[in-house]
């Protein structure tokens, strides 16, 4: 539509039609705007083609001022003229802005980006309107006096009304070319580079961090980072979080804990003098080897989860201090495993995100049998073994939505559909067939509980605790100004609104309802309390259920045959498992229902116990005397004074053999030798 918005308005520039440029021009400007709404990727592509908005506003532009040519007479082509040079005054204002807009920028982008903590020392300021930092709505708006002014003219066949659009147009873009200008002076830039990194240092001194969370990845991998948010503001010693991409900052969830971003190694080396001594790590990623330099800190890999995928016992846990685990089962996955991680490193500490869940509590007691599907992703790797979605999640759906006693949870992993677009497709029509039923079963005898007003409410004073408190339209300057250090007791406020939120939007839902659960609430483990029976694939979710003591069952769509599937995925031994077409889940809900057909209850009490170790201590509890051991490890390396080996204990130099038949290797005479030859 856009090309051909072009090619119309230079035919009508040239033929002249006014009609046709009048219409020709808005279909173009209407697109424009409907691109930047909906459709980014498409004017990326065009700007790597060379047709970026500069051009095609300036194209668009000269086509009106072609066709005021045309329809005017000879004599009044220098009337136009001014109108070409205001034109060309305006577009050098651009670019000014442009450049202006790049170098405000630049100073307030900072080595350090911080949130929780007090910053206001950095001269912090609002960022400048969103209009004169990007280039492609500040045309347009800017731009849009000019056009306007041109099509007019064109209209009546004289050149005011273009002569007022580019005089409003200049002075548009010369008041906002004078708003970045004023952004320059030193009065109203933030501090420097090395006065940030002066700052960063005195902070650290001064709140003395003992413990943090390094974390770095991808926009869709914050989840691996916030389920350790809680453990890690339970654990002993001042905690803070260290992240390495600057638009990781908005995706930690809400938090009380500092949260430092330093995205250039020189500015991470700078944690080796501070009072920091253990950092745990929930995923692997290009940049920890570069924190793992770092010789005064202790590291310790804690993972997001656990699972028998090979993702599990990864060779680079190798290059951690120590890894902890949940249970016994861990530590044998990494010695089956033989990627170098000695026994000694690994340190055995439980799940402390699922000390709150609830165990099991007996059978279902109402109308309905809460099932909770929560299939895994399709993996990197395209093993068809990684979800159930593609292979078996209709067929499951199906079968759970015609036991009418079923009330479905329906939770798929937030990157389902991020490399095989075929599993996207299988989780919307998965999510269809859950609204279908819900169209068409009867409304549930019981009201609901609690009422919508009142989780609206709830849900009104939860996003008001955990809102960032910025614009849309804030850079990381703003967002370090406006996310300062938190008030008091905000993270006991968090967890009680948390809490009372999670209460009434269960008991608000209608009697029976089916439910497609994503986003961050209602939670992966608020889903585990209400739920009877989770049926999901061979992931870490099935070893956090366990710790409810509930049934569950996994998903076969590896093509084995069950008992080489059992012997391959250890976690199945306490499971159900269901094959493809889904033929298995009347007899699996109906052992739900009555406790007596259940024949796996002691096997998932013993998988617990090797999954997740013993409840007493407590896995936080267990967690802070690892934390505890590791950092006085961490304080002795600090402390203890260097002594040289004695000399029995050095070892031998190594000697290179001599190619040459006869000559004694590493021989002082053959050296002797040689130096005379030399």
């Amino acid at each position: 539509m856009l090309a051909g918005a072009f090619v119309a308005q230079a035919a009508a520039a040239l033929l002249p039609n006014v009609p046709l440029l009048l219409a020709a021009t808005a279909v173009s400007l209407a697109v424009e705007g409907v691109l930047y709404r909906w459709q980014p990727g498409v004017l990326s592509l065009l700007a790597k083609s060379h047709a970026d908005i500069t051009v095609r506003h300036v194209l668009r532009d000269l086509l009106l001022v072609v066709g005021l040519l045309r329809l005017g007479e000879n004599d009044r082509e220098p009337q136009y003229a001014w109108l070409v040079a205001g034109l060309l005054a305006f577009y050098a204002l651009h670019c000014a802005i442009q450049a202006v807009s790049v170098l405000v920028r630049r100073t307030r982008t900072l080595p350090v980006v911080t949130r929780n903590i007090d910053a206001s020392a950095l001269r912090l300021t609002r960022a400048p309107a969103a209009l004169l930092r990007h280039p492609g709505h500040r045309l347009l708006l800017l731009g849009l006096p000019t056009t306007a002014g041109l099509a007019s003219a064109a209209v009546i066949r004289a050149p005011l009304p273009a002569a007022a659009g580019v005089v409003l147009s200049l002075v548009l873009a010369s008041a906002g070319l004078g708003a970045l200008l004023l952004r320059l002076l030193p009065s109203r830039r933030p501090a420097g580079e090395q006065e940030v990194l002066d700052w960063f240092d005195a902070w650290l001194a001064d709140y003395r961090p003992t413990v943090g969370l390094y974390f770095s990845g991808g926009a869709s991998s914050a989840y691996q980072a916030n389920m350790w948010l809680e453990t890690l503001s339970r654990l002993d010693g001042r905690p803070v979080i260290v992240l390495r991409e600057r638009f990781m900052v908005a995706k930690i969830a809400a938090t009380d804990i500092p949260v430092v971003c330093l995205p250039k190694v020189s500015t991470l080396m700078r944690l080796e003098h501070s009072s920091l001594r253990v950092l745990i790590h929930p995923s692997n990623s290009g940049k920890t080897s570069q924190v793992l330099r770092i010789p005064t800190i202790k590291h310790a890999f804690v993972n997001h989860g656990e699972s028998d995928k090979l993702s599990s016992c990864n060779p680079y846990a190798k290059a951690y201090d120590e890894v902890w685990v949940a249970g016994p089962e861990a530590r044998e996955r990494y010695a089956r495993a033989g990627v170098g991680v000695e026994d000694k490193d690994v340190v055995e500490i439980g799940r402390p995100q699922l000390d709150a869940v609830r165990p099991y509590a007996g059978p279902p007691a109402g109308t309905y049998t809460t099932v909770l599907y929560a299939p895994t992703w399709e993996g990197w790797d395209g093993n068809p073994g990684n979800t159930s979605v593609l292979a078996a999640g209709e067929n499951l759906v199906r079968a759970l939505l015609a036991d009418p006693g079923v009330r479905l949870l329906y939770k798929p992993h937030p990157l389902t559909g991020s490399v095989e677009p075929r599993a996207g497709a299988a989780d919307l029509r998965i999510r269809e067939l859950i609204r279908a039923a819900n169209r068409d079963r009867p409304a549930g005898s019981a009201p609901p509980a609690r009422s919508a007003s009142e989780l609206d409410h709830l849900t009104a004073e939860l996003d008001r605790l955990t809102a960032a408190g910025v614009r849309a339209s804030a850079d990381q300057v703003e967002r370090m100004l406006a996310q300062s250090a938190p008030p008091p007791g905000r993270a006991e406020a968090v967890a009680g609104a948390t809490a009372a939120w999670e209460e009434a939007y269960w008991a608000s839902l209608p009697e029976g309802e089916h439910r497609i659960v994503t986003g961050v609430r209602p939670a992966l483990y608020a889903c585990f309390d209400v739920a009877d029976l989770l049926i999901s694939d061979v992931s870490s979710v099935i070893s956090d259920f366990l710790a409810s003591g509930k049934p569950y069952a996994v998903v076969n769509t590896s093509g084995l045959s069950e008992e080489a599937f059992r012997a391959e995925f250890p976690t199945v031994a306490a499971a159900t498992v269901l094959t493809p077409d889904a033929g298995g889940v009347p007899a699996l809900l109906e052992s739900v229902r009555h406790p007596e057909k259940d024949e796996l209850a002691d096997a998932r009490a013993e998988w617990k116990l090797r999954l997740l170790g013993p409840d007493q201590p407590t896995s936080q509890d267990r967690c802070n005397a690892a934390l505890r051991a590791l950092s006085t490890a961490a304080l002795h390396r600090r402390t203890r004074t260097p002594h040289p080996l004695p000399e029995a204990l050095l070892p031998a130099p190594r000697r290179n053999p001599d190619p040459r038949p006869g000559v004694n290797p590493g021989s002082g005479a053959d050296f002797g030798a040689r130096d005379g030859q030399g």
